[in-house]
């Protein structure tokens, strides 16, 4: 007999989501995700000045200020046709690569990682609770309380990094339109480097090592949770000379790789509380309308689709399709733990890369990668250099971007009328992972993924709980 059960609101996660599911027999037979909040800010932006926007957009998400500060930028660059000096992307990607840093950290230590230890302060459970699903020994609990504690000031660190160039964190003032707002100096690149260097050897020695011993621990949980299978990236990190991108833009769907064409990206709202109009391309400009009483809608996330497809994105989906090279610690421990030799991401198998400790490793691994970039960028930076080419008075045009948050990727198109901006969409991570059914009623892809998930206690869906924070929305 089917059993509904609600996760309302699901904890730890950055905002308001509902997850509804349906089980028997210990298995999840079908799933709704809810995001139970509008927020308008699309709405705001209408009749502002241009250049208002790469501050009001930040405040879309505390966690990844400077992704949206940048995709705003970068969309009134393209539209007045500006391209930022050589010392400007440079200053950009360092801040961007300090957001990833804070962001990978906050998401497993701060809000996955006590899914799988049992913190000091737990009270003991009485005869008639069960136990929860908690497989570390002593030591090794010990050891991730450590580093659950010392996480809290990595992460400040690297809040501290995005600061020194950024003026504050989060929330910065440092980029704007035409690159960024002062060059750097010896002495910020000098207290940069110190804080990067503690950084990465927390990564190295903790954070990375820590994901492939969590995953042979938790076995069984990185064989659950496939979904789809599809990932997708639009590109982030570009080189300040020729524009290729660290991270490249692909998609991965039916065992294929394909190019990226933001042509083929598209918004359904079937199943969203808003009206018909509100849908479609990005680039156009729907009438973003709330209907909440329409017929079968049970979500304020439209369902991002690209060529007709759910599509993952986030760490997972831009190593799967980089297929970036593994770091030197996990392909040292890739064979102890997962019983596998890797160079590359692909090459640990894509049951493994779709899973809940396939999705949170990939976030460790992306997390050395950057950090490891951040040094090249550090070290080709000129003190002193003009990092800005001023942005002329934009009184018409149109203009997008492309590029990834730390959760996945970022789409921002706005047009500019009259000085004014007459339309400004936004397309974040979250909009494609946990969107609902689309018009032709396929799942989102957190849906399709909880789908098939081992519930062994109906009374404390905890695997629920685990997959939706591995996609981190």
């Amino acid at each position: 007999m089917a059993v509904s059960i609600a996760i309302d609101p699901i904890t730890r996660i950055e905002g308001h989501l509902k997850a509804r599911l349906e089980v028997s027999d210990g298995v999840v037979r079908d799933a709704w995700l809810t995001g139970g909040m509008f927020r308008g800010f699309e709405t705001i932006l209408l009749g502002r000045d241009p250049m208002d926007a790469p501050q009001l957009v930040q405040r879309i998400c505390g966690v990844c200020p400077v992704s949206h500060a940048l995709a705003s930028c970068m969309a009134l660059e393209d539209a007045a046709g500006v391209t930022p000096p050589r010392e400007g992307r440079l200053l950009r990607n360092l801040m961007q690569g300090a957001n990833f840093l804070q962001s990978h950290i906050l998401s497993f230590y701060q809000l996955s990682s006590q899914d799988f230890f049992q913190g000091p302060s737990t009270p003991p459970f009485s005869p008639r609770q069960k136990k929860p699903d908690l497989r570390l020994g002593e030591a090794a609990t010990r050891m991730m309380l450590d580093q659950y504690l010392e996480s809290l000031d990595i992460r400040a660190i690297c809040h501290e990094m995005a600061a020194i160039f950024g003026g504050r964190m989060p929330h910065v003032h440092g980029i704007v339109p035409g690159g960024t707002s002062a060059p750097a100096t010896s002495r910020q690149i000098q207290e940069f480097r110190s804080r990067l260097k503690t950084t990465r050897e927390f990564i190295e020695k903790r954070y990375v090592p820590l994901l492939y011993l969590l995953s042979e621990s938790y076995a069984d949980l990185a064989r659950v949770g496939k979904g789809w299978a599809t990932a997708m990236c639009m590109g982030v990190f570009p080189h300040p000379d020729t524009g290729e991108e660290a991270i490249r833009a692909g998609v991965w769907a039916g065992g294929k790789e394909y190019e990226f064409d933001p042509a083929k990206v598209m918004e359904n709202v079937r199943y969203s509380w808003f009206t018909a109009s509100s849908g479609g391309s990005p680039f156009s400009a729907p009438t973003l309308t709330v209907d909440l009483d329409k017929v079968g809608a049970y979500s304020f996330s439209k369902a991002a689709r690209y060529s007709g497809m759910p599509m993952e994105v986030g760490p997972h989906a831009r190593m799967w399709v980089g297929n970036m090279e593994l770091s030197p610690m996990g392909r040292e421990l890739a064979p102890k733990h997962l019983g596998v030799r890797a160079r590359t991401f692909r090459e640990l198998g894509e049951t493994f890369a779709f899973s809940i400790m396939g999705r949170h490793l990939a976030r460790a691994e992306e997390t050395w990668f950057v950090a490891k970039a951040m040094e090249g960028w550090l070290d080709a930076l000129r003190p002193g250099e003009n990092p800005l080419q001023p942005m002329p008075k934009l009184k018409d045009g149109e203009g997008y971007s492309l590029t990834e948050a730390p959760r996945g990727s970022l789409m921002h198109c706005l047009r500019v009328e009259n000085g004014r901006l007459s339309f400004y969409q936004v397309l974040p991570a979250t909009l494609w992972n946990a969107s609902p059914r689309d018009d032709a009623g396929l799942r989102g892809p957190m849906e399709e993924a909880l789908v098939g998930l081992p519930v062994p206690d109906e009374d404390s869906p905890v695997n629920a709980g685990r997959l939706v924070r591995a996609f981190d929305p």
